[in-house]
Parts: C-alpha cells; structure tokens; sequence
C-alpha cells in the first residue's frame, strides 16, 4: 500500500510535514517529470521558470493553497519553483503529448543529469447514483493510467485544517491533490483532456484545483465555483456527493461544460463529451483508448444487472478485454518509456462511508485495500 501521510494545522505547517514526510518520494516525482518535460522538449530550469508562471494563480485562488506548496518546498530541501512545476505539470506538457519526442531529448537529459535530477493517457472513471447501490450511497472510481515509473511517488495523503475540514487524497508526492474525497461526502476523479488550445494562456493549474474543490460541500457548490475559473489545460473532473448528485467537470481555455447522466452511472476516459468542447479536441493518440475503453467501461456498466457494489466496480476496472489498450492497463513494452501507460492505482470511493478502497498496482494483480477518511470526518 501506498505511504499515509498524516498533516494538519496551518497551512504552511501542513506543507511542511508533506514535504519532510514525502521527502524521498518528492525526489522521485521531480526525476519522473524532468525525464517527461524532456522527452517534450523542456528542461528542469525551463520547468521551473514555468512553473514559477502560475504561482500568482495559486495565490489569487487561495493562498492558503500557495502557503502549503512553500510550506512543501521548505520541509523537502527543494525549490518553490521546483513544487509549482509539479503541482503545474499537466498544464506545462504540451497539448501533443504522448506523441514523438522531441529531437532535442537526449541533450536535455543530459543536463538535467548534470544538474542532479536523474533520468529514470490516462484513466477511466464512473459514478453510481445511491439509488442504484447495494449500500445506498454513492460510489465513485476511477482507474489511474499513467507512468508506471510513478507509482512509486504515489502518497495517501490525509489533510485536516485549522478549522476542521478534512480530506483524503491518493496524489503524487509534492502534490496537492488527485483522486479523494473530503468530510461532506464530495468527491473527485480525474481524467485529462487534451484542447488545440492548451497552453496558450496560463490559468489554474487543475492538481491545484482538485485540491480546492475537496472544499466543496456538493456538486453544485463545485460547478459553481469551477465556473469561475480561467483554465491554462483541459481536463475532466468527475465528482460526485453523498447525496446522490453526480457531473462531469469539462474544462478548456474556453471555459467550463457540465455533463450529467441519464442513467444510473456516469463514465468518462480522456476526450470531450460536451459538443461544444469535443469541437476542439487536439488529435487523439491511439495508445490512449480513450473512445474503445469508454465504450467498453458504458458497455460493462450498462450490462450491469441489478445494483453495484464496491466489489462490482473493482471488478470492472480490472477488465483487460482489449489487452495493453484495456480499462486495466498493463504496460506495453513496444513503447518508449516515456509513453509507456499503465494503471498505476485503481481507487473504488463510498461518499456515504467516507472511504477509499485503493489496489496500489494494475488491479488485476492486487487486492484492494481500505483507508478511512476519519471515524469523526464520517459521523
């Protein structure tokens, strides 16, 4: 199972005990990024002064949130700008990848070795309405696609305020947020989205967004504030609460769409489902699957009898009916590593018990295993 990182306090003090806590692992996710950006062209310097771009954003959004990422950066002996490119990288990959590398990548890893950094698609997720569970709330999963080389930076991390507020949340280290779910029984998924327009202005970086939105009380207190926003990627948010509301958060340059469900579930992989936005989807790389495994994941769903469980939903997550392009991915070894998809964690969420059950793997080779918001968070 994946560490349990435990902070609290201020937010500068919680940064802190993630940065100390994650230490190690921080080290990994900066390795695994700086061989990534350059693989796109981009060196950790020039990452960093990327990163460095949206620490205004973060700040104007909340700075409590701007606070945690310093506080972060002090308790791991590592730059501020080193965090914000982290908690910024989806924004600072280019809209292209995965694609062909960049024919300057050998020399960029080079100096970054130089520089001390070591060299070393995404997810399919679903709702269920309570009405249609055997436990009579709402469930929330979503398996993670992403480098393989990751997980071993992967952190449980448990955030409690100086007010009270928690939260739970599988993230990469020096990160804010991913998959998680906080005290009223909200909670979110991730699936990231790719725009012809992405990159052409900075907006909130979406792992820090994931992070504020684990402060809403509900859906529709998400959509709200989402709407708000200015946007410098795409992205999906799947989110879902306690009482039973369910939506997807697609979100551009151009601003917010809100996709709901007809039926007892709502899935989404890695493309636009709002027309309006599918209008400017950039080209979608077939080592993605996004459309055959959202087909198949409706498929399964669909032909689903009766009402889910926590066990049916790990069940259909570990599907490998269409081999390395499956809903569980295993990776192909024909690609590079830096293209090289796999399901790096698989996370089936109860909003009404306030608990995740997590495989720390490619499902179908692990158990799952169950962390706890909190016994006082779910009462």
């Amino acid at each position: 199972m994946f560490p349990l990182i435990e902070v609290s306090g201020s937010a500068r003090e919680r940064g802190q005990q993630h940065g100390l806590q994650a230490k190690a692992r921080i080290g990994r996710s900066i390795a695994t990024y700086a061989r990534l950006f350059a693989y796109c062209g981009i060196d950790w310097q020039g990452a960093q002064r990327l990163g460095a771009g949206y620490r205004e954003l973060i700040g104007d959004l909340d700075p409590a949130l701007l606070a945690e990422i310093e506080g972060i950066a002090a308790g791991a002996g590592r730059q501020v700008d080193e965090i914000l490119a982290l908690n910024a990288r989806t924004e600072i990959l280019p809209p292209s990848y995965p694609g062909d590398p960049h024919p300057d990548r050998s020399r960029i890893a080079a100096a970054n070795a130089k520089m001390g950094v070591p060299d070393w698609g995404e997810c399919t997720a679903v709702a269920v309405k309570p009405a249609q569970s055997t436990t009579g709330t709402t469930l929330l999963a979503q398996n993670w696609d992403w480098l393989g080389a990751q997980r071993a930076a992967l952190v449980l991390l448990r955030v409690r305020d100086a007010g009270g507020a928690s939260c739970l949340t599988l993230t990469e280290a020096g990160m804010l947020a991913k998959i998680g779910l906080n005290h009223r029984g909200f909670g979110v998924c991730l699936n990231i989205l790719r725009s012809s327009d992405d990159g052409s202005h900075a907006g909130v970086p979406v792992h820090v967004l994931l992070r504020a939105l684990l402060a809403r009380d509900s859906v529709a207190d998400a959509v709200a504030f989402a709407s708000r926003l200015s946007f410098g990627a795409s992205s999906n948010v799947l989110c879902a609460d306690a009482a039973g509301d369910t939506a997807a958060l697609e979100f551009s340059l151009r601003g917010l769409e809100v996709v709901r469900g007809a039926e007892a579930t709502l899935c989404h992989t890695n493309h636009f489902l709002a027309p309006a936005a599918a209008a400017h989807q950039a080209s979608l790389t077939p080592s993605l699957s996004t459309v055959p495994r959202l087909a198949r994941i409706t498929a399964l769903t669909g032909a689903h009898p009766g009402k889910f469980s926590a066990a049916d939903l790990q069940r259909m997550l570990r599907d490998e009916a269409d081999g390395y392009l499956s809903i569980c991915r295993r990776p192909d070894p024909a690609l590079a590593p830096e293209v090289r998809i796999e399901t790096v964690a698989s996370v089936v969420m109860d909003l009404g018990e306030r608990v995740m059950h997590i495989a720390p793997d490619v499902p179908s080779l692990v158990d799952f295993v169950s962390a706890a918001l909190s016994e006082t968070a779910a009462a």
